[in-house]
């Protein structure tokens, strides 16, 4: 999204929607809802879940495109809106993180499905117990595989404060599923 052509489509899109075009829009949602889908999945834990939140999303982005103030940040303005309603959805339905990707944090690593499943449930409470900021964070850094510099642009967050959020996130799951373990 840093620098280029995305962003300069992205304020010749929105100016065409302001200016009428309404089904210009379906631009920006093609182009976000692939860029984003994981992590509306990751933090709704279900991928219906995630559709609602994107929907909806959209619907507000859509509703209040004239107050986006930087229309060449548009991703960056979507970002928090999504961010904003995955975590409406989670609030209403305790959902799971989708953590196939993030076992690996486990001390150990299992072949046996059951264990697998155990442990995935045991991550997905590990990550419950974290702030709100560690779990998108760490979903982001380990689930997504988003860099440190993404994620600060689409945060509005320093690097370095991203690097100890996971950091702490990634310690306080470690610590957990090694105090259940034994």
């Amino acid at each position: 999204m840093a620098g280029g052509r995305t962003e300069r489509d992205d304020a010749a899109v929105v100016q065409r929607v302001l200016q009428g075009e309404v089904e210009a829009f379906g631009m920006l949602v093609t182009r976000y809802r692939t860029m984003f889908g994981r992590f509306a999945v990751a933090q709704c834990g279900d991928a219906d879940l995630a559709e609602d939140a994107m929907q909806e999303a959209f619907i507000r982005a859509y509703d209040g495109l004239a107050t986006c103030a930087q229309p060449e940040r548009f991703g960056a303005w979507f970002f928090r809106i999504l961010r904003n309603q995955c975590h409406n959805h989670r609030t209403r339905r305790r959902a799971h993180v989708a953590l196939d990707a993030v076992v690996t944090v486990a001390p150990t690593r299992t072949e046996d499905r059951a264990e697998r499943g155990e442990l995935r449930a045991r991550i997905e409470t590990a990550l419950e117990h974290l702030s709100a900021d560690q779990r998108e964070a760490f979903v982001m850094h380990h689930v997504e595989g988003r860099s440190y510099a993404e994620m600060a642009s689409l945060l509005g967050a320093r690097e370095d404060r991203l690097r100890m959020r996971v950091h702490r996130a990634r310690d306080a799951v470690r610590q957990e599923l090694e105090d259940e373990h034994g």
